[in-house]
């Protein structure tokens, strides 16, 4: 500390800063974790003022360290740091709000709240897994542009919980196969859960297993300042992901409560505070912070600038200084929807009967070469996904980081997890498949990635019992209508090719929320004959073929069944019952339509809903006279034609319904 601004105040003074207003703040809101906090204040005062490259002042530079807080419910220890280093959301008036309705000082970092938190976290696990893809896009964008403009590490301070989620298991290995060794996890090794000691269920040779998983691993003192400094300037010069094990104490300070598990997610109570003040030195009031130890800290916040200067400088004089531009905006280039729309009109014209995986891995082989920013990959599925093509010729491996595809391996959940955090990094469009059935393993990253507001793309094949042969484990009956029920999640059925391609175009284009790509293994026959640049399916709903007259019967579809519905079309209509056929590739977008576009949509007449999932939401649709067509359980192993009939998914017996009811 060489600055005037920072003589005479000590490391103990600047972590004992942290320790007193996360207590501080718990106790205002009668609610709150203050035990990590108060154990990682030490750490966490090294990394910043010692380590992090960052600037308060400019919380969206775009080579700035990443910092991820992945035992999330510490937040505190983070709304700490930002007041105290000078990000101007984070004040102390919003300390003193903390977990109260409208704080940006949420009871878990909440991304969008305050500019400076990278990601939401608070479901163990998913933090560090996310992390691994903030590792992986700074490393995808230093290849393609360079250290002058990328080259930044991802550190992120993690708890035993997260260790313990598998979702952890999955993506360090993968992060240790991949040797990315600008990612730096600080562990809070304080050993205490909940339910006490975490001897209860955790006595794995964690270290070891990190070694196994081809990381670096120390281990220190956690309230050794340096020690601390040591350790991570060692896992700065690694060729691997880095572990430091920091053993703390949970609670640090508090004179009963340390070390326990009552200091893990309760206030610690007016007498322990009292008594933690005593033993920190710290005499003063709540939410105080001496001026010559706020200057500190903000001293520590301004030194960024410099840096961040002289890369405002290297990205104007960059001959890659549009293109790195681009990347960061992340808008789909004009010539590649002109080229999606010309694909679309080629499709129209030449009618295949193809798989929509196929559709879709056709519609990327389009786009792809003219969006770099996209970067495809799978779970081990990769053609059975169709998402890679001609174009991502190229994976990423182990220092060597110019391709565009990734094989995450069978790790569906670190896979959406990791895209996460792509997305979240900037400067690259993820998407990835697997099979639907699947997206179960998937769906707490996909969730939270909807709740983040992040562009990632979903891929998922083999949407029904269409896959057939492999039966229900893989017939994915509920899985379409759980899906639709997350906030702020895009499901996208296309029926046919022509819709596959506008789903991609409605995916990329959808920059504040994820997309699943719901897709079949079995052919369709192209539904939509007659070309037109406007997206249909950007509606959500859309009547494919109108009623010869005024209208006796509506039926509704989604993907693989509108060519079913569209058989039965035909046949009521060959018996004079005029029916319209609405192809519904996104529920969520049709709901947001008009009350009188989908009034029109839907019509008057009979409503009778072709889905070969289970019922569930359907009635929103159908209304209470409506019909459903579609599965009344799970599945059966049987050829996936023999398996339509046997549910009655039939364009009979969709005619059959009609008659009866009208």
């Amino acid at each position: 500390m060489s600055s005037d601004l920072t003589a005479g105040v000590s490391h103990a003074e600047l972590a004992n800063a942290i320790r007193a207003l996360s207590m501080d703040a718990v106790e205002a809101a009668k609610s709150g974790h203050p035990g990590m906090p108060m154990g990682m204040a030490d750490v966490a005062t090294v990394l910043f003022t010692q380590f992090l490259k960052f600037d308060p002042k400019r919380p969206d530079w775009a080579d700035r360290d990443r910092f991820i807080l992945s035992a999330g419910h510490g937040s505190m220890l983070q709304y700490s740091l930002m007041y105290l280093t000078g990000y101007e959301d984070i004040t102390l008036d919003e300390i003193k709000r903390f977990r109260q309705m409208g704080a940006k000082t949420a009871g878990h970092p909440e991304y969008g709240m305050a500019r400076g938190i990278e990601m939401t976290t608070g479901p163990l696990g998913q933090g560090i897994s996310t992390a691994v893809g903030f590792a992986m896009a700074e490393r995808i964008l230093n290849a393609r542009f360079g250290d002058d403009l990328v080259d930044h590490t991802t550190y992120v301070i993690a708890g035993d919980g997260d260790l313990q989620e598998g979702i952890s298991h999955e993506a360090c290995s993968l992060a240790g196969h991949l040797g990315l060794s600008k990612l730096i996890v600080l562990w809070d090794d304080n050993r205490i859960s909940i339910d006490g000691s975490t001897d209860l269920s955790f006595t794995e040779d964690v270290k070891a297993r990190y070694a196994a998983y081809n990381w670096d691993v120390s281990a220190v003192d956690g309230h050794d300042p340096v020690a601390v400094a040591q350790a991570i300037a060692a896992a700065k010069l690694t060729d691997k992901p880095s572990l430091i094990a920091c053993r703390t104490t949970i609670g640090y300070g508090a004179p009963t409560k340390a070390n326990t598990a009552g200091s893990h997610g309760s206030p610690l109570g007016a007498a322990e505070i009292e008594g933690a003040r005593k033993a920190l030195n710290w005499p003063h009031a709540p939410f105080e912070i001496p001026e010559s130890i706020l200057q500190a800290w903000r001293h520590f916040g301004d030194r960024g600038h410099p840096t961040v200067d002289a890369w405002v400088k290297r990205l104007a004089r960059s001959p890659n200084r549009l293109a790195f531009k681009a990347a960061i905006a992340g808008d789909l280039p004009a010539e590649a929807r002109s080229a999606l729309h010309a694909h679309k009109k080629a499709v129209s014209e030449t009618k295949p009967k193809i798989a929509t995986r196929q559709s879709s891995g056709n519609t990327l082989d389009v786009i792809v070469p003219l969006v770099p920013e996209m970067m495809g990959g799978s779970a081990d599925l990769t053609g059975s996904n169709n998402t890679r093509v001609k174009a991502l010729s190229k994976a990423v491996q182990k220092n060597s980081w110019d391709g565009r595809y990734v094989h995450y391996g069978v790790r569906e959940h670190a896979m959406a997890a990791i895209m996460n955090g792509m997305a979240l990094h900037g400067g690259v469009i993820p998407y990835s498949g697997t099979f639907l059935a699947f997206s179960d393993y998937s769906r707490p990253a996909i969730r939270l990635g909807a709740l983040m507001k992040q562009r990632v793309i979903h891929v998922m094949t083999h949407d029904s019992i269409g896959l057939g042969e492999d039966g229900p484990t893989h017939q994915p009956v509920e899985h379409i209508p759980a899906l639709r029920c997350i906030p702020n999640l895009l499901v996208l059925r296309p029926a046919d090719a022509v819709e596959a391609a506008e789903a991609w175009e409605i995916a990329l284009d959808a920059k504040t929320r994820p997309s699943v790509l719901a897709l079949t293994r079995q052919n369709l026959a192209t539904m939509r004959v007659e070309h037109t640049d406007e997206n249909l399916s950007a509606k959500g709903a859309y009547v494919l073929r109108e009623a010869s007259g005024p209208r006796k019967v509506t039926l509704l579809a989604t993907g693989s069944e509108v060519e079913i519905a569209f058989n039965a079309r035909e046949k009521l209509e060959a018996e004079g019952i005029p029916t319209a056929l609405v192809s519904m590739p996104s529920w969520e977008l049709f709901a947001e339509q008009s009350e009188a576009y989908q009034k029109a949509v839907l019509g008057d007449g009979l409503r009778i809903g072709v889905e070969a999932m289970v019922r569930f939401g359907w009635d929103r649709w159908i209304g209470e006279k409506g019909v459903f067509i579609g599965m009344p359980g799970f599945g059966e192993s049987a050829p996936y034609q023999e398996l339509y009939q046997h549910f009655g998914i039939t364009a009979d017996a969709i005619v059959k319904a009609a008659k009866e009811r009208l």
